[in-house]
């Protein structure tokens, strides 16, 4: 459990319970729950149901170890987790529509030991209102609660007491929460504006993007320096990959043809071979761009990590540990922690990809091939680019690649243009 208002001083001296839907055979009535909890000052109520419910259950499982001390086993149990709220007289009347599908719901909210005076009237009230609308029941279900705030002023413990006391210091009125909250917002839209507040939330959206790209240095005077090799490529790992792509830099024509033939580079590494700079510095820091470019290519078509060093013994170990640390995401799967791919790794991939191959072409770059190496769907590939502020235009691609007659080329050039949030989620075509 969590809860809404805080953290407690003192949890261990607390008492819950669990109640359950009444109808059993129905498919969804029946996996419903309602925790209670009571500390001396509040009752906390949470539930796994209605428009309030926490969206982390139906995305993740969670699970809740119990271990044996004696034996040193532990035994695993499905768990989920609900938000405890504060019950404060006064506020919803949802009590009425518990009374008739929970058990034991009453008991735990107004936990009397022994008097069963109080319930009893409840569930006749309840029984009295059936048939009826809910307005009448809701209202039936209030005064009762109304009678036993009575009784427990009158013949309460001292604990009760004090539970009603905090409840009625934390009561507020419905009326005056939303006056409150509409002058609020005039406010903050009076002050700031509706624009203002738009683009707020659309850098917020921005934000959350950036996190897959390669660090963005908007004020770059040159596009070199939009997005730095260095944050691409550390000097570190860039000297270890002078042995691997030494083999690159020597490479005849018989030896690419073999390599075409048996597909060990993608498309665009192939390319590139072809125009190979005469200079030996910069054909040296060509091949090695285009071997860790290769490598990343590859990693991408991976899915779960199981060997320790995926990309076999000739990658250096500087790099394998790269790609395991920032484009691999943690997975709990079989009773062990696995290395997966997801797809938002698989897009992270392709940002640097495309970052690195804006380096290696002089900031321009065909993203048609490197979607096909990627085996990436051309609006992802395209989103992707445009995320990074690229310029895309259509062009003709070399002569015996795939489409080649409808490439997209994509372009970084200054001033980058307005980055946009995308706008969400694309229909989907219908299937005849």
């Amino acid at each position: 459990v969590r809860f809404a208002n805080g953290k407690l001083r003192r949890p261990d001296s607390l008492r819950f319970t669990v109640y359950r839907n009444r109808d059993r055979a129905h498919p969804r009535k029946r996996h419903r729950r309602i925790l209670v909890s009571e500390t001396e000052r509040l009752c906390y109520v949470g539930h796994n149901f209605g428009s309030e419910v926490m969206k982390c259950n139906s995305l993740c499982r969670y699970f809740v170890g119990v271990l044996d001390k004696n034996s040193g086993q532990m035994e695993v149990y499905n768990a989920e987790i609900f938000n405890m709220q504060p019950l404060l007289s006064g506020g919803r009347c949802w009590e009425s529509q518990l009374l008739g599908c929970f058990v034991l719901l009453i008991d735990a909210l107004f936990p009397w030991r022994g008097a069963r005076t109080v319930p009893s009237l409840v569930h006749a009230e309840r029984d009295s209102g059936r048939g009826e609308h809910g307005e009448s029941r809701c209202c039936n279900v209030c005064f009762c609660l109304v009678q036993m705030d009575l009784c427990i002023e009158a013949f309460g413990t001292s604990k009760q007491k004090r539970a009603l006391s905090s409840r009625r210091m934390n009561a507020v009125g419905n009326d005056v929460v939303n006056t409150a909250v509409t002058k609020a917002a005039a406010n903050v839209i009076d002050a700031k504006g509706v624009t203002a507040l738009m683009q707020d939330m659309a850098q917020d959206d921005v934000q959350n993007i950036s996190a897959f790209l390669p660090p963005c240095h908007e004020d770059a005077d040159k596009p070199e320096h939009v997005y730095k090799f260095e944050d691409i490529l550390s000097p570190a790992e860039y000297e270890a990959l002078r042995v691997p792509a030494a083999a690159l830099a020597n490479i005849t024509a018989e030896e690419m043809a073999k390599r075409a033939e048996e597909r060990s580079h993608c498309s665009f590494v192939l390319e590139e071979l072809k125009f190979l700079p005469t200079d030996e510095r910069r054909r040296d820091h060509k091949v090695r761009c285009l071997w860790f470019l290769d490598t990343l290519i590859k990693f991408s078509h991976l899915k779960v990590i199981k060997k320790k060093n995926p990309m076999g013994p000739e990658c250096p170990h500087i790099i394998s540990r790269k790609l395991m640390k920032n484009f691999t995401s943690l997975t709990y799967n079989d009773g062990s922690i696995q290395n997966l791919i997801s797809a938002s790794m698989k897009a992270k991939i392709a940002a640097y990809v495309i970052a690195l191959a804006l380096h290696i072409n002089n900031f321009q770059t065909d993203l048609t091939v490197l979607q096909n190496d990627m085996k990436l769907a051309e609006s992802r590939i395209l989103d992707i680019a445009k995320a990074l502020r690229l310029r895309v235009s259509k062009a003709k691609g070399v002569p015996g690649l795939e489409n080649d007659q409808n490439h997209k080329l994509g372009t970084l050039s200054l001033p980058l243009p307005v980055q946009k949030a995308p706008e969400g989620q694309r229909k989907r075509k219908k299937m005849n």
